[in-house]
């Protein structure tokens, strides 16, 4: 399937805005990962370039980016630094919604918003009980004020944002809900201990008593039944990603071997890189980063089919979310191979603690675990095996056995 969209902008006229860019972030990468520094001057830098506004159209402010070439920009940015384009998920999920919304003014501010580099982050999945049968976080009515209150965990790139989309029950209803990052009665935490992707700013988020307004609550929130492009959308983000991890180990591993005169008295040659068997694994690492890469524009230009007929076709939301449940799932396992193997090109020296060659596997780790593989397997075989619905906007928690206990 290819792409109907037609994009205002060329991919080398972005390339020629954010590749400069993508490099100066990568040169701090190592650094960051060691001392736990979170990407602030980074995100800083991709706002004042309205890396944000790649998908808002110029008319907003922004660069009119097909799905497709936003993607190839994902990739792009993660090979420098996982974290960021993982912070920014649920960002270009929030202006994929208001592209989608009929013409008004909330979709105009948002629009105009964006394109001026306001960033979105989020906070919807609960810690705990969690949101299988309802949020426990409550949006309620206290004589003429919306409060909000609640905790929730994973707040990925919140810490990064102007504005945090959460998800909350008002009266039994799901919504989506709009607050400042730094509105009273918000607190953030950067409390994420996974062992990978470590800068993503993905901790808790406390909500007590936050005023929201009416225009704020954005309808039906994440969650609600029924085919949606989203899922695949944000799958996707994270798919991108891993193609971009798998990028950057390919290079990290080759720029380490082109270098490296050290070797074994029953290697194959006198310098590694000019070593048979060291060059195969170069080459393997280098075709799973094609083949990741390939994989995510793929299921891009699927949405963007889906995305420019307005998001209303069930039988082209169904084959955006198979698509990228296939996608996952060879993905995953790919990249996870790749920056295992990367190791095999050298001694003990390639484990030094000063390349941290391992922060690929554990980012790749840490980020395939979020949409378990061994659920989406079993869904694609049980949709192509008998007709089963999809998951799409699923949520996590603890489920009530037959008696009603947990």
């Amino acid at each position: 399937m290819t792409s109907t969209a037609v994009p205002s902008v060329t991919d080398a006229e972005l390339d020629a805005v954010f590749t400069p860019i993508y490099e100066r972030i990568a040169v701090g990468a190592v650094d960051r990962e060691v001392d736990r520094q979170l990407p602030y001057d980074e995100v800083a830098q991709l706002r004042a370039a309205r890396f944000g506004a790649l998908r808002v159209p110029a008319e907003f402010g922004g660069y009119g980016a097909s799905v497709r070439q936003l993607f190839r920009q994902l990739i792009e940015l993660a090979a420098a630094e996982s974290n960021i384009p993982q912070a920014l998920r649920v960002h270009f999920s929030f202006v994929e919604d208001q592209l989608l919304a009929g013409p008004g003014p909330v979709r105009e501010r948002w629009l105009r918003a964006t394109g001026e580099g306001v960033l979105v982050g989020n906070a919807i999945t609960e810690p705990g009980v969690g949101a299988v049968d309802r949020y426990q976080t409550r949006l309620t009515r206290d004589g003429d004020r919306l409060l909000l209150n609640g905790i929730k965990y994973y707040s990925t790139g919140s810490l990064y944002a102007d504005h945090i989309l959460t998800a909350a029950d008002r009266d039994g209803e799901r919504v989506g809900v709009l607050v400042g990052a730094k509105a009273d009665g918000v607190r953030q935490h950067d409390d994420w201990d996974g062992f990978g992707q470590r800068l993503t700013a993905s901790g808790t988020t406390e909500f007590t008593d936050v005023v929201v307004s009416e225009e704020d609550v954005l309808g039906p929130g994440y969650g609600v039944a029924g085919p949606t492009y989203a899922t695949a959308y944000l799958q996707l983000v994270q798919l991108a990603v891993l193609a971009g991890i798998a990028q950057r180990a390919e290079r990290d591993a080759r720029e380490w071997v082109s270098q490296r005169t050290r070797t074994y008295t029953h290697a194959s040659a006198d310098l590694p890189r000019h070593d048979p068997l060291v060059q195969q694994v170069i080459g393997r690492l280098s075709a799973a980063a094609f083949a990741a890469r390939a994989s995510v524009l793929a299921v891009a230009d699927v949405l963007d089919e889906v995305l420019a007929g307005g998001a209303g076709d069930e039988k082209g939301l169904v084959a955006a979310e198979l698509a990228a449940a296939q996608a996952q799932l060879t993905v995953i396992d790919t990249v996870l191979a790749a920056t295992s193997q990367l190791f095999e090109v050298g001694g003990a020296s390639v484990t030094s603690e000063r390349l941290r060659l391992d922060r690929h596997w554990r980012n790749a780790r840490t980020i395939s675990v979020h949409n378990p593989a061994i659920f989406k397997a079993r869904a694609i075989g049980d949709h192509l095996l008998n007709g089963a619905d999809l998951p799409f906007a699923w949520s996590a928690g603890e489920r009530k056995t037959e008696g009603g206990a947990r």
